[in-house]
């Protein structure tokens, strides 16, 4: 159960590092999130029964997010429509898309390959191929978005989320770096739906449901428990919180909770999250106002 847990909260916490692209560096929510997730499984399921490999199948579902997550910048940035709107737009329009790829709500994947089939062959302990498939996502995707970071153009795009008036006073194209982090954003988030769903042995229109909830609640934990950290650190600290999230939800289920109301428990937690900042500074405020007395 733990191994499983692992390597669950590995392949979640893709979606936790695309998230937090645009919700921490950008500073705004961006709802494609729940189009694109499902879409990844979507047009990856649908590419490996359809006889093409897993891992082209996976970057095909990739390929797909970033082409959702570009239509968003660009209904943002263009067509002036505020950010949240324009991810509802396509989250909408993407449920329209995923059952056109997949011609029925779901599409499952009994008796085809999957990307984790070849950690499988290699005899290893039950969950260790999950675990080993979810480092190596989770690796590739944090060194390509470190690099990214370090480009004359990411710093363009850090520049334009922390300060947008005097990134566009410097020359930068603040609306392209908009575009090109919606873009980037949704092709990370892509590939954790393009994943999960090959390990799940299946994809559903209806998957991206709530998904934006367990980002953020990755994204929360991890800066709850490590607070202020170096950018490499914080993608790590995205990892662990997913990894604890996933604990926490595997704890509900084997403490005999009823799954059909796993979204509420996450929606507690990621309350609980939030709030934790507020009460640690109340409680620090309070604590120094008692020893001044």
């Amino acid at each position: 159960m733990i191994i499983s847990t692992i390597g669950q909260g590995l392949l979640w916490s893709l979606l936790g590092i695309g998230i937090y692209l645009t919700y921490r560096i950008l500073n705004f929510p961006d709802m494609t999130t729940e189009g694109t997730f499902p879409l990844g499984g979507a047009v990856c399921v649908t590419a490996i029964t359809s006889g093409i490999p897993p891992l082209v199948a996976t970057l095909l579902g990739v390929l797909a997010g970033v082409a959702a997550g570009f239509v968003t910048g660009i209904l943002f940035t263009k067509g002036k429509i505020p950010v949240i709107l324009a991810g509802i737009l396509v989250m909408s329009g993407l449920n329209s898309v995923i059952l056109f790829v997949m011609k029925s709500p779901n599409k499952g994947l009994s008796n085809f390959p999957r990307i984790q089939t070849f950690f499988t062959n290699l005899n290893l302990p039950n969950y260790f191929d999950i675990v080993i498939l979810g480092l190596i996502a989770v690796i590739v995707t944090i060194l390509f978005v470190l690099f990214f970071i370090n480009t004359e153009l990411g710093q363009a795009y850090i520049a334009t989320g922390d300060n947008e008036v005097m990134a566009r006073s410097l020359g930068i194209k603040t609306d392209r770096m908009k575009i090109l982090g919606l873009t980037v954003s949704n092709g990370v988030i892509a590939l954790s739906g393009a994943l999960i769903s090959q390990n799940d042995g299946y994809a559903d229109v209806s998957k991206g449901t709530g998904v934006i909830v367990i980002g953020l609640a990755s994204i929360i934990i991890g800066e709850v428990l490590f607070g202020e950290l170096a950018f490499l650190e914080r993608l790590v600290a995205v990892v662990v919180g997913s990894i604890i999230y996933q604990a926490i939800i595997t704890l509900i289920i084997y403490l005999g909770f009823d799954t059909t109301y796993l979204k509420i428990f996450s929606s507690a937690i990621l309350a609980i999250c939030l709030m934790i900042p507020t009460l640690k500074e109340k409680l620090n405020l309070k604590t120094g106002l008692e020893k001044e007395a």
